[in-house]
């Protein structure tokens, strides 16, 4: 996928902000977008593999089924948007029933994106395929080889789940404004645990017996070493998930193992045995609470599908036209 389309800001100026910012709160945090460097990116890819991980394999199996439905409701000759492609393994699930115009996969990580695009152009030599090199919680330009084309966005792997409601909202806002009037969005949801799925199948896909996840959560601190000159003992911190039912979500924590302190982009922190980086939430949904919250970010809900033991949903959503958008 490389023809690279849009601005992406300094992604490595924006990750040592965040940390100054983040480890500096109370309760300290690092913004989940700062997991995918190329490591973390590969780490995430080894995760959807994991027995544990049910997210990947359900949504695949939905999206096999249901792929010539959502075809034929929203018709051909669409151009694809993908918001956080990363390998893009289930796009060519929706690719060729859907006729596609062009494929535009939006991710941070610039070296798997183009990685990915040799892939996918592999498979689809006829098909354009103009990558966007941006953080798609953020304002980006759509390359000008979709300009006049209707579109699709597609947000598979419960991604939103990483944003608190409101901000899941305004960036689904965000989504139509961009997408634009007669476009429609394509989106996996993880479903909140209840008589399909227990809480304990739930932290398991967070926690896999291999340490993978563990991997993942803690590549964040050798990033932080490689790229703002930190002096984080890894040993120091081990990776937690909990599911936290007040508020419908998952979160991923490194739990200081003992006291410790490091710098990292020029300042000092520590932290006392016990206390934690909140590195992760992933919100988990009813489907009326995915309805509403469709509703209100300028979507007309059309049509879930779910697996049989009601784990996760693809949706398949209209843009109100008559909504307000910023």
């Amino acid at each position: 996928m490389y023809e690279a389309a849009g601005a992406c800001e300094d992604v490595s100026s924006d990750f040592a902000d965040a940390v100054r910012a983040g480890l500096s709160q109370p309760q300290k945090i690092i913004p989940a977008r700062y997991f995918y460097d190329e490591a973390g990116s590969i780490l995430f890819e080894s995760i959807t593999r994991l027995p544990e991980y049910y997210p990947t394999r359900t949504e695949t199996a939905i999206l096999t089924e249901h792929a010539g439905a959502i075809a034929a409701l929203v018709g051909p000759g669409r151009a694809v948007i993908e918001y956080g492609s990363g390998s893009s393994a289930k796009t060519p699930l929706l690719l060729t029933p859907l006729q596609a115009a062009a494929y535009v996969p939006v991710d941070i990580s610039g070296e798997f994106l183009g990685q990915s695009a040799a892939a996918l152009g592999a498979l689809f030599p006829a098909l354009p395929i103009l990558p966007v090199v941006a953080d798609f919680t953020q304002r980006f330009r759509l390359p000008a080889g979709v300009a006049g084309l209707p579109r699709l966005g597609f947000f598979p792997g419960s991604t939103l789940g990483n944003l608190a409601p409101m901000a899941a909202i305004d960036l689904l806002r965000g989504f139509a404004a961009l997408l634009g009037p007669g476009s429609w969005l394509v989106i996996g949801l993880d479903l909140a645990p209840g008589s399909g799925k227990s809480v304990a199948t739930l932290e398991a896909a967070y926690d896999d017996a291999a340490g993978v996840t563990a991997a993942f959560n803690l590549n964040q601190l050798t990033r932080i070493n490689r790229e703002l000159g930190g002096t984080v003992r890894i040993a120091d911190f081990a990776h937690r998930a909990v599911w936290n039912a007040a508020l419908g979500r998952i979160e991923m924590h490194l739990v200081a193992v003992q006291d410790t302190a490091f710098t990292a982009a020029g300042e000092t922190f520590s932290l006392v045995a016990g206390e934690t980086i909140h590195t992760e939430n992933s919100y988990k949904w009813t489907l009326p609470e995915s309805r509403l919250m469709a509703r209100a970010s300028g979507w007309v809900p059309t049509t879930a599908w779910t697996d049989s033991d009601q784990r996760f949903a693809v949706h398949l959503w209209q843009h109100d036209a008559g909504a307000m958008q910023p």
